[in-house]
């Protein structure tokens, strides 16, 4: 199948440009403006001043929430008001706690490992924003942000159907590529939605910013929701329950301090003296122990991933192979990808229709909680939360 690049803001179209004061998303705002456009920003206001400040004594990386958004918004400003580009800040704050904060603390509570950038994406950045800018009366053709992704059509009938929604395809410069972090959200928003750095290179990128003298082309960029430093503070609403740190045989090796603590794969900060490098194979919230494994014993051959999205929502029929990526770092793995149907030893309520995703070569550390995200020449052909991995 092939794909068309759907076509860009052009002269004359007015765009609103989601803002975080970083050198991607300032420079795509000159770029449309600079073409003819008429350039809106805005910008999610998300920090409520909820966890206190806290002073590490070294400047720490930068973070999407956290008490440097007030920095982030006075310096989206200054480009605005110099490039006389119309600025506004959407107040998400209770949306932003309820459906990310919320839920990145009770997935690791039940031992699972969240991924909040892709949750937020679907509900804040390309939900509760845009909702916010239409509650202003705000009218747009486009809304453009700085990914590096691109926004396709199929030129023919996806899965056996008529329909040739929008699709998120990968970037030109794969080393930056987000559509992992982008695969939740809808095809009908995409429809209005358009990455302008699709086809640029991160360095052309901060090359462009340096000349046009941009301040942000000097900024760290975000790595993460939340700084680490306050991962203990946002769970010290409750306190952690300690239990054993066990083997696959079920020897107790030693006490975790609260499973939230803990993710697939981790071999940091254990606390367990055993005569053989150990990882955190899996995490029994229910019986409250983490379970540690020599490294070959984190190998998966498949997966059970549920809470399905597919483009236009339109959900294959039959089986098919693709490429899959379990978590961002990892790089795409050829597998089968077919429905799985429960048997009546498994009485999980899944979310939707589950699939079972079975790798050509086994997979390490496949975490619940993360998203596989599946792949057919590049392009996003769909994707779901993985439940369980099948060793």
């Amino acid at each position: 199948m092939n794909y068309v690049m759907q076509e860009m803001p052009k002269a004359g179209d007015t765009v609103v440009v989601g803002m975080s004061g970083g050198v991607d998303s300032t420079l795509t705002a000159l770029l449309l403006l600079q073409k003819g456009c008429k350039v809106i920003g805005a910008t999610m206001s998300l920090w409520d001043g909820s966890l206190p400040e806290i002073n590490t004594g070294t400047k720490t990386r930068e973070a999407c929430f956290g008490p440097g958004e007030e920095e982030n918004i006075e310096e989206c400003q200054r480009f605005c008001d110099a490039h006389g580009i119309e600025y506004h800040v959407i107040d998400v704050k209770e949306t932003y706690k309820k459906e990310i904060l919320e839920y990145f603390k009770s997935e690791y509570r039940s031992g699972r490992t969240p991924n909040p950038c892709i949750r937020c994406n679907m509900l804040i950045k390309f939900g509760a924003l845009l909702a916010g800018i239409e509650k202003l009366g705000i009218k747009y053709d486009y809304f453009c942000t700085g990914h590096y992704a691109k926004i396709v059509r199929p030129d023919q009938g996806l899965f056996g159907t008529d329909a040739r929604p929008c699709m998120i395809s990968t970037a030109t410069d794969i080393s930056k590529d987000q559509t992992y972090f982008l695969y939740r959200v809808s095809s009908e928003t995409l429809e209005k939605v358009r990455f302008p750095l699709a086809a640029m290179k991160k360095a052309d990128v901060i090359a462009l910013a340096k000349e046009a003298n941009l301040e942000a082309a000097n900024r760290e960029e975000s790595q993460d929701f939340v700084g680490e430093e306050y991962f203990d503070v946002l769970f010290a609403d409750k306190p952690s329950v300690p239990g054993d740190i066990i083997d696959l045989d079920g020897h107790v090796l030693g006490q975790h301090r609260g499973i939230e603590h803990y993710t697939v794969g981790q071999r940091r900060g254990l606390g367990v003296a055993v005569n053989y490098p150990v990882y955190v194979h899996s995490i029994d919230a229910k019986n409250n122990v983490v379970v540690l494994a020599p490294n070959e014993a984190l190998n998966s051959n498949a997966l059970i991933a549920d809470d399905f999205v597919w483009p236009g929502n339109i959900e294959p029929k039959e089986a098919f192979d693709a490429m899959v990526k379990i978590r961002l770092a990892s790089k795409p793995a050829a597998a089968r990808i077919e429905k799985y149907i429960p048997g009546e030893d498994d009485k999980t309520e899944y979310r939707g229709q589950p699939w079972k995703i079975t790798f050509e070569q086994p997979q390490r550390a496949v975490a619940p909680g993360q998203s596989a995200v599946l792949y057919i020449d590049g392009v996003i052909a769909g994707g779901g939360v993985i439940y369980k991995a099948i060793y």
